[in-house]
Parts: C-alpha cells; sequence; structure tokens
C-alpha cells in the first residue's frame, strides 16, 4: 500500500476514478488514485460519505444503450474544502470475448466501465479531451489490471494543468452556442432570463453527452459564470435515510462554515428581514447593509419572497410525492398516461407584445463588442464569497443553495424537494425526473428545442419584448447564414462563438447599467416590467446591488436593441409567434394538411380539402384574434399618423 503526501493532492486534478458495473453490486469505485479514502488500497471500493452518489454519476442511467458517453457532473467539497469537485468521466463498453484477460466477476455479455478525472478546475472541455485519448487506450489494452496509463494521467494532467488560468477559449471547449441557438433559436434568451431569475430548471435529453453540453452552454453565456461562478453549486448533502430530521436545517453560508438553524429562529428572523429587504432597493450600500443582506439571506433561502420553497400548486394524485422518494417501480408505470396528458397541458411560452412595455424613442445601439483578449482583474466578492470582475459578475446566481448539476443520478431525486434546496439547474436522462413536473418550474427538452413552462404568470414574466426579438433574431441571423463558410479558415469572428457570448455579454452589461440609471423605468421595460421586477427579488441581484460598481458607468444604459416599434418588429413577433404559440403550430398542421389534400385525386379528397381549408381559416381567425389583442400600446395610433 503506497501513502501519499499533502502535496500529491495540491494540484489541479484531485483523483482519476474506474468505476465499473457489477452484475450483483450494481456500480461500483474499482480504481481510485490516488485512493478517495487517504489510506485504503487502490482498488478499495468504500467512498467518501460525501461522494457517495459519484459511481451512479460516473456510470450514468441507460448507458448500456450507447457504446460510448461523456458526462460532467458536480460533487459537493469534502475535507474542510469550500469549493465544487468538478467531474468529468469518459464511458464506454465492449464485447467481454473481446478480453485478453477475463476476470471472474465477469458475467456478462459486455463490460461497461468509467474512467473519470476529480478536478478543482472547471476545465470540462479541456479535461475531457485528455481523457478520451487514454479512456480509449485504456479499453485498447483489452486488460483492465493494466493500472499504470491511469497513474501516468494523473501526473501528466496536473503536470500540464498546475498554473493554468482560467481566462481565455481553453475554458469553453467543446460548448458550441451556435449549434444551441441552431437548436432553440430565439428561446435562448428565454433559458437565459429564467437562469437570472433562480428557477428550477430542468434539461432533458440522451445520452448525457448532449445534455451536458448543452446547459453549460448556456452557463457559458454568462460573464465569468463557468469560470468563476460555480464554486459554491455542489453544496448540497447527500441523503441518509428517507426519513430526515427537519428541525434541524443545515444552512450554507457563502464562505462561512454550515451554520445550523432551528425552524422557530428562521420564522422569526424571516419576520424581521421583511423591512431589511426594501433597504435594497434604496442608495444605502454601507457595510451594516452588507450584513443584514447576509443575515437576509440565510433566512429567505429557506423562506425567500421569491417563493422558492412553497410546496407544489398541482400535486396529483396519480403522482404522489411518497412514490417520488420511495422509488416504487410502480410509479413509471403510473407515469406513462400521465405524461400524456401533461403533454397536452404544458405548452411553450406564447409571444405576445407585454402591455406594459411601452415603446423606446432613443436610437438602437450599433457598438459591437469585441473580442477579450485582455487579462481580467478579479476581487473577492465580499457578500457573494465568489471571485468578482469589476463589473460585479458573475452573479451570485448558484450561491446559498441554488445548485447546478450538470447531470442527476437517479438516486439524487430528493434533492429537487429538499427543503434546504432553493432552486437548480439540472441535467437528467431518466423519464422519472421528466414525469415529476410539479417539481420544476420549466423543462428543457433538449431533443425538440422546446421550453415547457405550466405556471402561466412565469410565463408572462418570461415573454418576449420587442427589443428582446430583435436582439434575438439578431443572432440567428448572423448564425444561420454564415451556418456553411465562417469557419473555412477558422477566422470567423461574427456569428462565432466567442461574438455570441460577446453579445450576451453586452447584454447583461446594458441591463445591469440600466438598472442603476434614475428614472429608467422606460429603459427597464425595453428588458420587460415583469422580468425585472421578479429578477430584483432574487438573491443574485441584491447581491449584486450591495456594492458598488463604478465600472459600469462607461457601460451606455438602456437595451442595446431599443428603439421605436415598425412593421419589421410585427413581422418579427408573428413569424416567432407562428412557430413558437400553441395557435400558430395549429395552423402550421393546417396548412400542411391543406397543402397534402390539395395534390391528391377522387371525390374523397374534395372533401378532405373542404376540411382542411375550414380548419386553416379557423385556426388562422383564432390565431389572429389573439395577435391583433397582443399589439403593442400605441402600435395603431403610430400607423394612423404615417401619411
Amino acid at each position: 500500500m503506497e501513502s501519499h503526501g499533502e502535496e500529491e493532492y495540491r494540484g489541479p486534478v484531485l483523483h482519476i476514478v474506474v468505476v465499473g458495473f457489477h452484475h450483483k453490486k450494481g456500480c461500483q469505485v474499482e480504481f481510485s488514485y490516488p485512493p478517495l479514502i487517504p489510506g485504503e488500497g487502490h482498488d478499495n471500493s468504500s467512498l467518501p460519505e460525501e461522494w457517495k452518489y459519484l459511481p451512479f454519476l460516473a456510470l450514468p442511467d441507460g448507458a448500456h444503450n450507447y457504446q460510448e458517453d461523456t458526462i460532467y457532473f458536480h460533487l459537493p467539497p469534502r475535507n474542510g474544502d469550500r469549493k465544487t469537485v468538478y467531474g468529468v468521466s469518459c464511458y464506454r463498453q465492449i464485447e467481454a470475448k473481446a478480453l485478453k484477460v477475463r476476470q471472474a466477476d465477469v458475467t456478462r455479455e459486455t463490460v461497461q466501465k468509467s474512467v473519470c478525472v476529480l478536478s478543482r478546475l472547471p476545465l470540462y472541455g479541456l479535461l475531457q479531451a485528455k481523457l478520451q485519448l487514454i479512456t480509449h487506450a485504456y479499453f485498447e489494452e483489452k486488460d483492465f489490471s493494466q493500472i499504470s496509463i491511469l497513474k501516468e494521467l494523473y501526473d501528466h494532467m496536473n503536470g500540464s494543468l498546475r498554473g493554468t488560468s482560467l481566462e481565455g477559449s481553453q475554458v469553453y471547449l467543446g460548448l458550441s452556442p451556435r449549434d444551441l441557438i441552431l437548436q432553440f433559436q430565439h428561446k435562448v434568451l428565454i433559458l437565459f432570463k429564467l437562469i437570472l431569475l433562480e428557477k428550477k430548471v430542468l434539461f432533458y435529453v440522451s445520452p448525457v453527452n448532449r445534455l451536458v453540453g448543452a446547459l453549460m452552454t448556456i452557463l457559458s453565456l454568462l460573464p465569468g459564470m463557468i469560470e468563476h461562478g460555480l464554486a459554491d453549486s455542489s453544496h448540497y448533502k447527500p441523503r441518509k435515510s428517507t426519513s430526515e430530521d427537519l428541525n434541524l436545517i443545515e444552512v450554507l453560508g457563502g464562505s462561512e462554515d454550515y451554520v445550523s438553524v432551528s425552524v422557530s429562529d428562521i420564522s422569526n428572523s424571516s419576520q424581521e428581514s421583511g423591512g431589511e429587504a426594501k433597504e435594497t432597493s434604496g442608495v444605502n450600500r454601507n457595510e451594516t447593509h452588507q450584513a443584514k443582506l447576509k443575515q437576509e439571506d440565510m433566512s429567505q433561502s429557506l423562506t425567500g419572497d421569491n417563493h422558492h420553497l412553497k410546496p407544489p400548486s398541482r400535486t396529483s394524485p396519480d403522482s404522489l410525492e411518497s412514490d417520488w422518494e420511495t422509488l416504487d417501480p410502480s410509479a413509471l408505470d403510473e407515469g406513462a398516461p400521465k405524461e400524456e396528458n401533461q403533454e397536452k397541458d404544458s405548452f411553450e411560452l406564447p409571444e405576445t407584445f407585454p402591455s406594459e412595455s411601452a415603446p423606446s424613442r432613443t436610437l438602437p445601439i450599433t457598438v459591437q463588442p469585441q473580442p477579450n483578449t485582455g487579462q481580467t482583474v478579479l476581487v473577492q466578492g465580499l457578500v457573494s464569497g465568489l471571485e468578482e470582475d469589476q463589473f460585479g459578475l458573475p452573479l451570485a446566481v448558484f450561491t446559498k443553495g441554488y445548485l447546478c448539476l450538470p447531470y442527476m443520478a437517479l438516486q439524487q431525486h430528493h434533492l429537487l424537494s429538499d427543503v434546504t434546496v432553493r432552486g437548480f439547474v439540472a441535467g437528467a436522462t431518466n423519464i422519472l425526473f421528466r414525469q415529476q413536473r410539479q417539481l420544476s418550474d420549466a423543462i428543457v427538452d433538449v431533443e425538440e428545442g422546446r421550453i415547457h413552462i405550466q405556471d402561466p404568470e412565469l410565463r408572462k414574466v418570461l415573454s418576449l419584448t420587442t427589443a428582446d426579438l430583435r436582439f434575438a433574431d439578431y443572432l440567428v441571423k448572423h448564425v444561420t447564414e454564415n451556418r456553411d463558410d465562417v469557419f473555412l479558415d477558422g477566422t470567423g469572428w461574427e456569428g462565432g462563438d466567442e461574438w455570441i457570448r460577446a453579445q450576451f455579454g453586452l447584454y447583461l452589461h446594458s441591463l445591469l447599467s440600466t438598472n442603476l440609471q434614475q428614472d429608467n423605468e422606460k429603459m427597464l421595460a425595453d428588458y420587460g416590467a415583469a422580468f425585472v421586477n421578479t429578477w430584483k427579488i432574487t438573491h443574485n441581484y441584491r447581491v449584486w446591488y450591495s456594492n458598488k460598481h463604478p465600472a459600469l458607468s462607461e457601460i451606455t444604459p438602456g437595451h442595446p436593441f431599443q428603439g421605436q416599434y415598425s412593421v419589421a418588429d410585427v413581422k418579427l413577433r408573428l413569424s416567432h409567434s407562428v412557430q413558437n404559440s400553441e395557435r400558430g403550430k395549429k395552423l402550421g398542421n393546417a396548412v400542411i394538411t391543406t397543402s397534402r389534400s390539395v395534390v391528391q385525386t377522387g371525390k374523397a379528397v374534395g372533401q378532405s380539402v373542404g376540411g382542411a381549408l375550414t380548419s386553416a381559416k379557423s385556426a388562422m381567425s383564432s390565431w389572429f384574434s389573439t395577435f391583433a389583442q397582443a399589439a403593442p400600446p400605441g402600435y395603431s395610433e403610430q400607423r394612423e399618423a404615417k401619411p
């Protein structure tokens, strides 16, 4: 048994781990270097309590359906460390008969294993690129007892990554906003806003590499989020039993130790915080205010002005929370018919003109963001505990119990309803997560490029304004028009990944700058008054507003695409609504039915055409009546005023 000094654990890579599937024991750790538990052997399958879900994260649900896959996952900190541990796992399976050395416990026709890296740095794509090569070589040996290559991987990674800066394009390796916009179109901006509102967002698709790619790409649009905003994103406690002690809840501090708070103390402090919350809208930003904000955050992370901890309002007798927590296998069968009904009830965001949005009279901002080539100066945030730039970014979204879990194992299902978890951005491949709709505010179907939101109030809050649609359409056009040739020589900027991130950076910087202006209601209306009002009661906004950020004075306030309404805006709204609203989809289906009927022949065809035309006319009439009601205030007057 080898002993390892503390110096071996100081590198960016903490462990190299092999996880395999045992026909009797299920997923288990087969090798770790250095050992996960100091003093144990490399082949010891014991796990630290904080990392008990590691085997199920590294070897995901349904892995047997794919020859290979890649998983990104987050683990809670351990050993007194306060920062998230970032995991990257490469899964492969091989036929057992192909093995040169077949061990006694190999009883199935295929062998499934994952090689994973546990790192201190969120270099997902870079770690994946290195790990895939080694995993391929490890499987090509066809003898899994040959572990020397894994030890060499540990030494090589720590040598090559030591001193690596989290600035630059290597952080975003493998994350493509272009592909995301091609998949989600204008709805990418809705996903961006969902995360700013700290809602419970569940991404769903298989295999896992598509899932984590989409989720992490959305986060990469938030300036500094992947580099410095996820350090506090996985502070949760693994479940020890089905019965939890609700009289004592552990509340996480941004930079403090765990704090034990009783339920009675929480209720008392939440009453006191009512008056303190009002102070955040004023100009008092001294140290006393910051101290009060910390106390307020602790209480509101559980009681929450933004109602994150309200019981689900749509609990169905067919899908009780008890079934969810006990993992009764019959829950999957019972959920099947419910899934069909919920698909009918759930629909995407209807895009209408917000009644509170008044047209802005100023000219659109035409200055384009430039690529960031300089080194960003970072300071430790006094309240957030995160490393922040001069604008206060990254925003403290993933703190105080708001989790980022790129992939969730079925064994982690309880976190969705855990009272200490105020929200999450999580990814899942198991259908059970999707069927439990009442536990999420939004379910993102990556395969279909759709966002399912059942709460009509939240749909209203996230409805894109005309300025938002201009911004999103600007991105979509640049991406689609340059789709074929922009990267032929590798020098493309407009429409490229870095350009898209710069556009979202400008959007967020402008939003922050606008919030600091006096009499800013009209300018904020371009972002959506309902959205801005909801965002202002989130934790990340209150933390950001508690500090001064003089650098924002250099940012021009106002929406980057503000301006008067025009006929082009109406066409844009019309096109967007046809593609995304339920009535628009019915119209499209009716038109398709009509087209098919027209090209047919025979007597039955005449009846079919008549019915299809009636259907199209009905859908068109219904849809236009809704669109007319949603016309922007003053639009008809503007049109009539023209000569």
